[in-house]
């Protein structure tokens, strides 16, 4: 420390050449002190100077190769201005198509929906007299869902449709043959009770696939349905819609469905889901 040396130097040499009194030599011990202190706090000041210097200098350069990196990437950029734009033009294509399939998906929707509501009101109308346990309708996505009851439709155990089921049956007909474009699809579903016949039916797979070809045979000859659009067949008692341990969900399982459907290209449509090409 080049000033405390300068200072105890200069002390010295009073000490030496000057004869003083007791109360000025301490008066001039205690100047010297604080002549030390002060010398010790400013180079304390200059090392803390030093050391933000130091930082300072270290963010500079931080800031410096950041600033170099940024330049970098727009040169980068700017070389590459005809690739980047045609990235650009491709994303903005697939986005307008993708634009225009939300539309035609919405399009589609709202024509399924006025389809369902359309079929839908027709049948009720159509089967408004019947009772609710023994016809249930049900419309999802352009496909229709009739359910009877086997005791509307048969004698237990049998397979020839009742006379007064005609009459709904014939109902049915009607929504098919205004719908002609449209496949019809028929299912007999049984109960697990088994039978016990020597005779046909001789069990629930016969019973139920004689019940769905009694009701498509009278809806082509007494109703005039096309029968190459139908398809009939039997799901026996594997197919239940609750439970067969009770009286009420065995009555619920004996049923014969009859599905009114488009045909599979637009039935696919209608599912929004694409065809596959070969």
């Amino acid at each position: 420390m080049k000033i405390a040396k300068l200072l105890a130097i200069a002390a010295m040499a009073i000490t030496m050449t000057s004869c003083v009194s007791k109360k000025q030599y301490d008066a001039l011990n205690l100047n010297y002190k604080q002549c030390i202190d002060n010398a010790a706090e400013r180079q304390r000041e200059i090392q803390d100077l030093q050391s933000k210097n130091a930082g300072l200098a270290s963010q500079n350069d931080l800031l410096k190769n950041q600033n170099d990196a940024l330049k970098s990437s727009l040169d980068a950029c700017l070389s590459n201005t005809g690739k980047s734009s045609a990235n650009i033009d491709k994303l903005v294509g697939e986005i307008n198509a993708s634009n225009k399939y939300i539309k035609e998906l919405i399009s589609t929707n709202a024509k399924n929906d006025s389809l369902n509501l359309a079929l839908s009101n027709k049948l009720k109308r159509s089967l408004d007299n019947i009772n609710d346990d023994d016809v249930n309708v049900k419309v999802l996505k352009g496909v229709v869902m009739i359910s009877l009851s086997d005791k509307m439709l048969y004698k237990t155990g049998d397979y020839n449709v009742l006379p007064a089921a005609q009459e709904v049956l014939g109902k049915v007909a009607q929504v098919i043959n205004d719908y002609d474009t449209y496949s019809v699809l028929i299912e007999g579903n049984t109960d697990n009770v088994p039978l016990n016949s020597g005779n046909l039916p001789k069990d629930n797979w016969d019973l139920s696939a004689l019940r769905a070809t009694s009701v498509a045979k009278i809806l082509q000859s007494r109703f005039g349905v096309n029968p190459s659009r139908i398809t009939a067949g039997g799901r026996s008692e594997y197919n239940p819609k609750t439970t067969n341990a009770s009286v009420s969900g065995r009555a619920e399982n004996r049923r014969t469905e009859i599905i009114i459907m488009p045909k599979l290209d637009e039935f696919m449509k209608l599912m929004n889901i694409a065809p596959v090409k070969n």
